[in-house]
């Protein structure tokens, strides 16, 4: 028996360890995302990432990562993304996301009284330079707060 115990428990933490690894996202260069207070997004909380680009030569994608409750009362949502490379001008771009079809159908992947979303808003963009990358979104709605908005985030992913 205890030969058999010897045997087993470092097979299965071997095996348990090659699925851990497995599950790790190669491509990602950052993919986070910050929960929003109370579910209320003012103007004023801009959600912040930074992001480090070792390799100027490839391409990239960008996504806009959200998470809305089932009782979000937009079909969309306009957000301004401000990004600033290493020692450069910071650059902002408002982008619109569609959340909902036109007979009110949520286009995100639900699951209980949230809904899901990963859209790209750049695609297969080469940075300028290396170097460390900071970005800030900020809600762009004329409510504010923007209710029922449980997180936002950012994931950057190096382009096939």
């Amino acid at each position: 028996m205890k030969r058999f115990i010897k045997i087993l428990y470092p097979a299965a933490c071997l095996m348990i360890g090659m699925l851990l690894g497995s599950c790790t996202d190669h491509k990602a260069v950052i993919d986070a995302n910050t929960q929003i207070a109370d579910h209320n997004w003012a103007y004023i909380n801009r959600v912040k990432f930074d992001c480090k680009i070792d390799d100027d030569k490839a391409a990239y994608n960008l996504y806009f990562n959200l998470r809305v409750t089932d009782k979000y009362k937009y079909s969309n949502l306009f957000v301004l993304i401000y990004e600033t490379p290493p020692g450069g001008q910071k650059k902002v771009t408002r982008y619109e996301l569609k959340m909902a079809s036109k007979d009110g159908e949520w286009l995100g992947k639900g699951s209980g009284n949230l809904y899901s979303y990963q859209v790209p808003f750049k695609t297969a963009v080469k940075f300028p330079a290396a170097g460390n990358y900071h970005f800030e979104i900020e809600q762009n709605m004329r409510d504010n707060p923007l209710h029922e908005v449980s997180d936002v985030g950012l994931r950057v992913e190096k382009a096939n």
